[in-house]
């Protein structure tokens, strides 16, 4: 047993190490690619304020904090698919299917519609709003007697549904030029993303990584089905409340920035699955890691395709998700029997 434990131990810091220098070598490839063309050596000094002046306003004001905003967006979608997957013990859950993304969608869009002057340090805030709106709608709706994960698959389906309907009548009933703005982000992309955007969604990723990892046993506990976590001694209901709360949090912070980027919740939580086994705690470290390289990347492969044009990177990973969703689909089907 104490073999096992090693064995596995040493497989996840190797995870945790080729996923952290995978993320350092898209972020550099993120800051040389483009139009103005950065050689690799002057992209690393540029970071540290070492290099030449004439790469400095590319570098630190344009490519690298969206790199950065890119990354903090996938780490936290991805968190938060990682830990709804488990609380509602359903490997095809994700934010942007059970209602999270949309609420916080349908609140950001009302708010740059309708407030377009405001700062852009509310808007986590308003999205997280939303995102706990439609969270503890989701909640009361499935509730009978406690709440049941299956019930609350199907009500957040139908949430996400009423959400989008609510988006596509702002979209439409305004003039061109108020909703411009939404429609960009509604796209789900790190355009434009500077370090205006980035310091106010890192704080909300320092403190809730380490609540969902502060919480990694409790969701462990939550996997094996309400009776038995009763009978281990776990109050069900409070460390739901709790669980949600932090993957509401973090979905609501990561749309504020980049808009709906989807799939990233379902993808990474699964590759990290793949890698590292179902133990929380190594699991959301894991997922938060895929979820920023998948970002990063799409961004990257968004700007790369057809420069001067740029691919939103929610398109990227629609693209890539889609087909992703039915092979898992179709990997888990069942027999008739």
């Amino acid at each position: 047993m104490m073999m096992l434990r090693s064995l596995l131990r040493e497989r996840w810091i190797a995870v945790v190490v080729l996923l952290l220098a995978a993320n350092a070598a898209i972020l550099l490839l993120s800051i040389m690619i483009g139009e103005f063309p950065i050689p690799a050596a002057e992209a690393w000094k540029s970071v540290f304020g070492l290099g030449d002046p004439a790469y400095h306003f590319v570098v630190n004001e344009l490519r690298f904090p969206r790199s950065l905003v890119a990354f903090l967006v996938g780490c936290g979608l991805a968190l938060s698919g990682a830990i709804l997957q488990g609380l509602t013990r359903n490997p095809l859950a994700a934010p942007g299917v059970v209602g999270i993304n949309g609420g916080a969608a349908a609140f950001a869009v009302t708010a740059i519609v309708v407030f377009p002057a405001m700062p852009i340090a509310w808007l986590p805030f308003t999205a997280f709003a939303g995102a706990l709106a439609a969270a503890a709608l989701t909640y009361v709706l499935a509730w009978r007697r406690g709440s049941s994960p299956m019930r609350m698959l199907l009500v957040g389906i139908g949430i996400a549904a009423s959400t989008s309907a609510y988006i596509t009548f702002w979209v439409t009933s305004r003039d061109i030029q108020s909703v411009k703005q939404a429609m960009l982000w509604l796209m789900g992309s790190t355009y434009g993303r500077t370090w205006e955007h980035f310091w106010p969604l890192l704080p909300w990723l320092l403190v809730l990584y380490p609540a969902s990892l502060a919480m990694a046993r409790r969701l462990d506990v939550l996997k094996l089905g309400d009776e038995l976590a009763i009978g281990l001694g776990s109050a069900v209901e409070r460390s739901r409340g709790l669980l949600l709360l932090i993957c509401v949090s973090l979905s609501g912070a990561a749309v504020a920035m980049a808009g709906t980027i989807g799939f990233v919740g379902l993808m990474g939580p699964h590759i990290a699955r793949q890698l590292v086994g179902e133990s929380s705690a190594r699991l959301l470290t894991v997922s938060a890691l895929a979820g920023g390289l998948i970002v990063m990347s799409a961004d990257l492969l968004g700007r790369a395709i057809a420069p001067p044009i740029e691919v939103p990177a929610g398109i990227i990973t629609a693209a890539i998700g889609a087909p992703y969703l039915i092979y898992l689909l179709y990997r888990n089907r069942k027999p008739a029997k």
